[in-house]
């Protein structure tokens, strides 16, 4: 068995061990790893010697189990107590955030944060005191703060275990150490005095700590520890008043009342303490009998110059000693290398099926706001949403989605006071664990705010790094008008549907938003997104409408990575310009690096370009993103077509009919992956479930006529032609798909005739020409070459 000192890569039980985290007189503690329940634990490996026996490591414990049993979410529990090879050790819980005393490096906090940090100390105090355990060393450096303000407190009982009872082994000055094991300025009279010690010497320490905390200084703070001492015993504290002028009455008295010499004139409970700073905190009213600040002095044994020397000769000695090893509990989660998370549906909480809108528009705005770090891949919407109402395990979730983590939660919104709850999990997928949550309350005017701090949150938890662009992102966000905000949700809730009648609804809503706020800069891109993808409109119409609303858009607010994608839509297949458009769909990425929808226009139009092996990059990463949603899918199957990679292509049709069996999309793609390997007539199958055995949608038809032509079947692709034809007088019908059937019938004449015609319309579908193998047949004639040069390509 390695040396206490040296365990780093042995193991203790099925505790593995880590790294060494810092030594003092209690031991040494490392961080380790527990191999049965997946999860970083703090381990502490006792002083060799400090339990000689059998009998002696029984009631030790028997101590270890009763504090064990404390169980409170403001305190760091114990887990275990075990002896290997005569190696004494406790395990106890790990804990993320940073402690008190690196918060107080920047100065006193606020008094909410005050009342609040207190609060919560308060009420984890009286939780042990109730059952008869007493910290005795109630100090910031032992109060860990979490990145949402939550405080745990740590070394319960330690000092206790190790110096109760007669079979503990110790040297003279170990002895006196283990009575003074608190900070010495934190300590109280009676610690100090070595007297009997009860809960109200760890209220007298919330005094010391409140006080540092409110003003920055100590309430005791003489230079020597003599001095020191003899000002903890006799002199009454300054009032933390006359240092931080706007400390509020309550507060002042709370502080005070806690810092009594004796401790009959502090509060009695550590109780009384979380009641009154909940009163100070939210009415400012302090609603207990509030005491002169008259200086109480207890009569006490004159100490003399030696006792007093004796007391700070030990005392000097607990700091070097004590407190080192307290680094164990500094760190973050144990949650480590995340790079991957989904954020599920949030439980709408507001028992108004009606508020649905809401807590799905709120599911997205978070998934957005954690889509803003690069580091960080995020499923998207689409896919997430799929899991509405479903009850599977979290872990079978994590690996549909392909995640690490899980983020969970609900909403309520509280229309009457415009006020939003939002409540959220992180969820380790591997265990099922619950890794840390927190509930916020905002006015629905902070609502962006609110996301963003979530996601901030989120992003401590789990280790991520932020870039100082992602941190100003993640901070500089303003209110919002809460009726436009709330229309826009509408708006987005119905957009998602997809049906024509639904998107006609959305665009209401949005307009209702832009209406009530015309500087609300995401209800334009709603707009715009709806007359770029309308096809109740010929283009002509609808695209000036959707640039004229993204560039408003932008002009309001250029951080929307939607409206940039948007734009580069229109950059692309609207205006040809193909280095803007590339612009702008990197421009929308570097905001919202885990935009699928970004990824995969950005893929599309690199096919475009001719470079397939970026777009199928590119696609990859969208379907990684967004791996439940059939969009994605159907384009890595065309990109693959385009790239000639035919049996890649099929498997990712099928891939996408998995996802969806009647997609047309996919049986389409699946048709001209099978025409590239002259699988004729499977193509022809898979083209006529396109066409559905109709034409009322003469676009469906396209694929079928080009599969009867290169099947050799030209009468049947000839009718096809004429059914497109007829259609085209009364609906528009984009002039390049004609252009595909005559290349297939061999009709090159007719097939650049209708290239032409598309080249003047500026027909979206023009923008694969470089690449799309029905054009193949026409590829060797110069008038191809001279068509790919006036679009630049």
């Amino acid at each position: 068995m390695a040396a206490p000192s040296q365990l780093v890569g042995h193991t203790l039980g099925h505790y593995c061990i880590l790294d060494r985290i810092g030594a003092g007189g209690m031991g040494v503690v490392y961080r380790a790893y527990d191999t049965r329940l997946d999860r970083d634990v703090v381990v502490k490996v006792l002083p060799q010697g400090a339990l000689l026996d059998h009998k002696a490591r029984k009631r030790f414990r028997k101590e270890a189990i009763a504090l064990a049993k404390l169980n409170h979410p403001n305190i760091a529990t114990i887990y275990d107590f075990d002896t290997q090879d005569e190696t004494d050790f406790l395990v106890m819980e790990y804990v993320a955030g940073t402690t008190l005393t690196e918060m107080l490096r920047a100065g006193a906090l606020s008094e909410k944060q005050t009342c609040a940090i207190g609060e919560q100390a308060a009420k984890a105090l009286d939780c042990a005191h109730v059952t008869g355990l007493v910290h005795r060393d109630f100090k910031p450096g032992n109060i860990m703060i979490s990145p949402t303000g939550h405080v745990k407190l740590l070394d319960f009982g330690i000092s206790v275990l190790l110096k109760s009872g007669p079979q503990l082994v110790e040297t003279r000055t170990a002895s006196a150490f283990h009575e003074l094991a608190g900070t010495l300025p934190y300590m109280s009279p009676e610690q100090l005095l070595g007297e009997p010690v009860d809960g109200r010497c760890d209220i007298f320490a919330v005094g010391s700590v409140l006080y540092e905390v409110a003003t920055g200084q100590l309430p005791f703070n003489a230079r020597t520890l003599p001095g020191l001492i003899d000002e903890i015993l006799h002199k009454p504290a300054v009032s933390p008043k006359t240092i931080n002028h706007r400390l509020s009455p309550g507060l002042t008295t709370i502080i005070l009342k806690c810092l009594e010499k004796d401790p009959d004139n502090r509060y009695q409970s550590a109780k009384e303490i979380a009641v009154d700073l909940r009163h100070v905190a939210t009415d400012g009213v302090y609603l207990a009998p509030v005491r002169t600040e008259q200086p109480y002095v207890r009569r006490r044994r004159a100490l003399s110059i030696f006792t007093v020397a004796m007391i700070a000769f030990f005392v000097l000695l607990s700091v070097f000693t004590v407190g080192r090893w307290r680094a164990h509990i500094i760190g973050r989660t144990a949650v480590s290398h995340i790079t991957s998370l989904a954020v599920l549906p949030l439980e709408n909480l507001s028992a108004d099926p009606a508020q649905e809108y809401f807590t799905e528009g709120m599911t997205e705005e978070l998934i957005n706001a954690l889509a803003k770090i690069s580091s960080l891949r995020v499923i998207s919407r689409t896919s997430v949403m799929q899991y509405k109402g479903v009850h599977k395990p979290l872990p079978q979730i994590a690996r549909e989605l392909g995640v690490d983590d899980i983020v969970a939660g609900s909403v309520a919104n509280f229309s009457p006071t415009k006020r939003v709850r939002i409540t959220v999990q992180l969820v380790d997928a591997a265990t099922d664990r619950n890794v840390w949550s927190q509930s916020y309350e905002r006015d629905l005017a902070d609502v962006f705010a609110l996301q963003d701090q979530v996601a901030r949150n989120i992003a401590m938890q789990i280790r991520v790094q932020l870039t100082p662009q992602e941190k100003l992102r993640l901070e500089n966000t303003g209110s919002v008008n809460s009726e436009a905000h709330e229309a826009y949700l509408k708006g987005r809730y119905h957009w998602s549907k997809g049906t024509a009648e639904q998107l006609r609804q959305a665009k209401t809503y949005f307009g209702q938003a832009v209406e009530i706020d015309p500087k609300y800069a995401p209800a334009y891109v709603g707009l715009a997104d709806y007359y770029w993808a309308t096809d109740e409109l010929p283009p002509r119409v609808a695209y000036p409408k959707a640039r004229q609303y993204v560039m408003k858009a932008l002009a309001l607010d250029n951080t929307l990575a939607d409206a940039h994608t948007t734009l580069g839509a229109i950059q692309f297949y609207d205006d040809w310009d193909w280095s803007s458009a590339e612009q702008e769909f990197k421009r929308a990425i570097d905001l919202n690096p885990s935009h699928a929808e970004a990824h995969k226009m950005y893929s599309v139009f690199l096919s475009s370009l001719g470079r397939l092996d970026e777009a199928i990059a590119e696609i990859g990463t969208a379907q990684a993103l967004d791996p439940r949603a059939l969009s994605p899918s159907a384009t890595a199957g065309w990109t693959f077509n385009y790239a000639r990679q035919y049996d890649r292509a099929i498997e990712q049709c099928r891939k996408s009919l998995e996802l969806d069996p009647q997609s047309v999309a996919a049986h389409d793609c699946l048709g001209d992956a099978y025409l590239g390997k002259g699988a004729y007539e499977q193509a022809i199958a898979e083209c006529r479930v396109v066409a559905g055995g109709s034409s009322d949608d003469p676009l469906r038809l396209v694929g079928l006529g080009t599969a009867y032509a290169l099947a050799g079947r030209r009468a049947e692709a000839e009718e096809v032609l004429a059914k497109l034809q007829a259609a085209s007088k009364g609906h528009y019908v984009p002039p390049y798909l004609f252009s595909i059937i005559h290349a297939a019938l061999g009709n090159k004449n007719q097939a650049f005739s209708w290239l032409e015609k598309a080249y003047d319309e500026h027909d979206a579908y023009l923008t694969r020409l470089k690449v799309d193998d029905a054009m193949d047949p026409l590829r060797s004639d110069p008038r191809f070459s001279e068509l790919l040069h006036r679009m630049r390509l």
